[in-house]
This record gives structure tokens, sequence and C-alpha cells, in this order.
């Protein structure tokens, strides 16, 4: 099976000069395919992107399905964040694998309800850093490295930012370590993601049921390996000062 490069800088010297051609590469003609035909070659792949299956059975919100993959989950002043966090967090742990928590944010989750949700605090590593969001990102960064963390959540807030060569070693470190980075984010569903290596995306939305319970539905709007639209809905009880 031959190998052929196209390169369109080097085919349009070549042509004009073909003592220039290298002895060790033939440069051939391309086909008449358009870019997008070559973009869509599966021998090509995206920088940050992994290629694996898709996972069987029903999409939910769980650290299988985040697995490898930079994730952004975001709610409005509709949503129940953390809420649908902790429940990934959870799922970790049962798992049998440590989480870290990493904030920008000045106000995190209530520990009592982390622990009424069955969260396992002695297992669950906080790190706080005071706004600045660079520093989460670093922080993120040494704990993946690491290897002993199954789950490393980023509490956002409002304003989120990650530059995209840090959010490109996030990615290549969550698929070395089979572990998942979660970015929780404070936004609108139509507002942009974080950035394009954000593989998996979801808005979170609260809704009153009869009795203490809420509905807390997650949207996708972003899935680049089942496609998105899918939807995951659960049950909560809400903490007694919300009835």
């Amino acid at each position: 099976m031959a190998l052929v490069a196209y390169d369109v800088a080097a085919y349009d010297v070549a042509a004009h000069d073909p003592a220039l051609l290298s002895p060790a590469l033939e440069i051939v003609p391309a086909p008449a395919q358009t870019m997008a035909d070559l973009l869509r070659h599966p021998a090509l792949q995206r920088l940050g992107e992994q290629i694996t299956s898709v996972p069987e059975g029903k999409p939910v919100w769980s650290r299988a399905e985040m697995t490898g993959r930079l994730c952004e989950l975001s709610a409005g002043a509709d949503g129940a964040l953390l809420s649908a966090a902790m429940a990934v967090v959870l799922d970790t742990q049962l798992a049998g694998d440590p989480v870290a928590w990493v904030t920008v944010t000045a106000a995190t989750f209530y520990p009592p309800d982390a622990v009424a949700c069955g969260v396992d605090l002695a297992a669950l590593v906080v790190v706080r850093t005071a706004g600045n969001m660079r520093a989460a990102g670093r922080a993120a960064d040494v704990l993946l490295r690491s290897g002993a963390y199954g789950l490393v959540v980023l509490d956002l807030g409002t304003s989120a930012a990650l530059p995209t060569p840090l959010q490109g070693r996030l990615v290549q470190l969550a698929i070395k370590h089979d572990a998942a980075v979660l970015c929780l984010t404070e936004k609108e569903p139509d507002a942009a993601s974080l950035g394009s290596l954000v593989s998996l995306r979801g808005q979170v939305q609260r809704r009153r049921c009869p009795g203490k319970n809420f509905s807390c539905r997650i949207g996708t709007l972003k899935d680049k390996r089942r496609g998105p639209g899918w939807t995951a809905e659960e049950m909560r009880r809400g903490p007694d000062g919300l009835h």
C-alpha cells in the first residue's frame, strides 16, 4: 500500500522546476476532490480528538461516557448545575476512582448536601484558586498528570475561559490516564462553549415537581461521539430551604 502526501506548496514549486522534486517523496497531482472530501478521509484526525468506539447502550451523563474527553456542563438561572455534577462525582467514586474538584468561585458545593447524595468527602480533593482560571487549569493539569484521578471537575463559574493550548493538554492527559475532565460554567444554551476541543457539552435545567422533588434535565448541545440532541433526566429532592 503506497502512502501519497499532498503538499500544495511543494507541488506548486515542483510544477515550475521538476529538479526540486525530492527523490524520497513522489509528489503526484491530487485527484478531483474538494478540501472537504480530503478532511473527511478516515485516516485524518483533528487535533485533540481520539478515535474511539461509541459506548453501548443509552447515553447518560456518567464517568464512562466522559472518559478521555473534555466536557462542559452549563446552566442558567433555572439550572441545577452542582446537583448534576455531583451525580457524576458519585458515579466515579462508585467505580473506585478518586475525584478532584478545582474551583475558582467563592461559593462552591455545600458539603452536607454532597454527603446526602452519597458522595464520600474523604475521597474528594478540593482545590481553590481564588478566581484565577489559569491557575485552575494548571492545577487540573498537575492532578491529571499524576494519574491518580478518574475525574477532575473545573468549577469555572461565569465568564469562563481556558486557553486552547491548555485545553489540548487536558484532553491528551485525559486520554493517557483514562480520566474525564468536566468544566462547570454558568451560561445560557445559546452561548458558545469553552472551545473547539470540548467534546461533550450539556445544558442543565431544573423543574419543580409535585411534593419536594425537582426534575434535573440535561440536554446535550454538543457530542462528537454520538451527535447532539439526546437528553438525560433524573428526579432530585431539593434542600429544605426550597420548600
